[in-house]
């Protein structure tokens, strides 16, 4: 893809969406409207491919459990142990005397660590988990 060149172009939108865009934008933080427009076209494409589910992917699986449930740390050990080529560093964290934040990250087929992560997620005694993907970004730059 060639970044070297810049294409301005118009847009026609209502006044009352375009009243809600620009207050997203700047609850966000965004500098101007191109940069936020940029944004949504990067996580369009980004969502395109992952809709084949052999796209290389990245991502991070959060899980947040009762370390005192019976053999739960075992268990999510053992699927992470079982999924080692696809797992690339755990963080846990000792949020209280009873619960744990556990983020690991993942890369591999998107197949692959969706299942992965709907393993972890749904171990029985998860009280709560997060799984988020995203490919490298590199066709989009």
């Amino acid at each position: 893809m060639d970044n070297t060149g810049t294409t301005r172009f118009g847009v026609s939108i209502n006044d009352p969406l375009l009243k809600r865009f620009d207050q997203l934008i700047e609850n966000k933080g965004y500098k101007n409207r191109s940069e936020a427009i940029r944004d949504l076209i990067r996580n369009s494409l980004v969502e395109e491919e992952l809709s084949n589910e052999e796209t290389e992917a990245v991502g991070s699986v959060s899980l947040v459990y009762d370390h005192h449930t019976r053999d739960l740390a075992d268990k999510l050990t053992e699927h992470q142990h079982s999924h080692h080529k696809e797992i690339i560093s755990a963080l846990h964290v000792h949020l209280d005397a009873h619960h744990c934040l556990e983020i690991v990250v993942v890369k591999g087929k998107a197949r692959i660590i969706k299942k992965m992560a709907d393993e972890l997620i749904g171990t029985k005694g998860v009280t709560h988990g997060k799984f988020m993907l995203t490919t490298s970004g590199e066709s989009l730059s």
